[in-house]
């Protein structure tokens, strides 16, 4: 099913087709030709059930006896053909709030999800008759979408460089309007917009991963910092042997980089000792 323009022509133009015809079949009639009066007004009152008038944003589906003719787009007063059926679409941009979802991530951690999903009807025909009920086909499918992706890419990761569920929020919501896209297209629904509103672990399991979370990020920022202290001991000691300030031999090379190594990664300001000299 694809959409196309249904027959119609302007509503004021029509009204006053419907009211010529009347006023013809009256006169008929008051000329005692009651046969052609009735056909005549007959005529006028099925032409007046092809008025119809159109909200913007807002698309009238037109069918004849089962038969789709058409839809309508332009927003005002209309007359299209007569005894059909109009039903009535909205082109407006909508959003979806996904209900809190528990699921569990790649590596099996429940988590709890919610997404917000904005998006329009682009094509009313297939929004009618492609699907049933196209508003619970996008919620459906929404959710649907929300629990692939979240068991695509583990909630949080420091150890590895990869997309996690907490870190690349801009990429994981390309990743779920995409595969959301996919999955409304026969709809004829355009996402426009797919972002996650809630990330949480699972409550039976937040307690124990928070600690997790937070040893794992400890972790990292000490590694970070020991790499960083060794570059600093390591370029001071070159420098110093380049520029012909210290001659140090390998022995007092190791107890400066010692030194270097624990003012730099201890917890603490380190509070040297200063050595002013001997009385003898």
């Amino acid at each position: 099913m694809k959409e196309k323009k249904a027959f119609a022509i302007n509503g004021f133009v029509g009204i006053l087709l419907v009211i010529f015809l009347l006023a013809v079949g009256v006169f008929t009639l008051y000329q005692q030709k009651f046969v052609i009066g009735l056909v005549v007004i007959l005529l006028g009152v099925v032409f007046a059930t092809g008025i119809t008038i159109i909200q913007p944003n807002q698309a009238k589906v037109v069918t004849f006896f089962g038969r789709y003719v058409g839809s309508i787009r332009d927003a005002g007063l209309f007359m299209t053909l007569p005894l059909t059926i109009r039903t009535n679409v909205s082109l407006r941009v909508r959003n979806f709030n996904s209900s809190k979802l528990k699921v569990n991530d790649v590596v099996g951690n429940p988590i709890e999800i919610a997404a917000v999903v904005v998006f329009k009807v682009i094509d009313s025909a297939k929004a009618i008759f492609d699907v049933d009920r196209y508003e619970e086909f996008v919620e459906i499918q929404s959710e649907t979408a929300i629990r692939h992706v979240a068991g695509k890419y583990p909630y949080d990761n420091f150890e590895e460089e990869e997309i996690t569920l907490r870190g690349n929020a801009e990429e994981i919501s390309q990743e779920l309007q995409k595969n959301l896209q996919e999955r409304l297209d026969v709809a004829g629904v355009a996402v426009l917009e797919a972002r996650l509103t809630h990330l949480a672990y699972s409550t039976e399991i937040a307690s124990a991963m928070l600690q997790r979370q937070q040893a794992a990020a400890i972790l990292s920022a000490r590694k970070k910092i020991v790499q960083g202290a060794v570059s600093m001991a390591q370029m001071a000691v070159e420098q110093l042997e380049t520029d012909g300030v210290l001659e140090l031999d390998e022995e007092r090379k190791v107890n400066m980089v010692n030194n270097l190594l624990v003012a730099i990664i201890s917890d603490r300001g380190a509070q040297p000792i200063i050595n002013t000299g001997s009385l003898y």
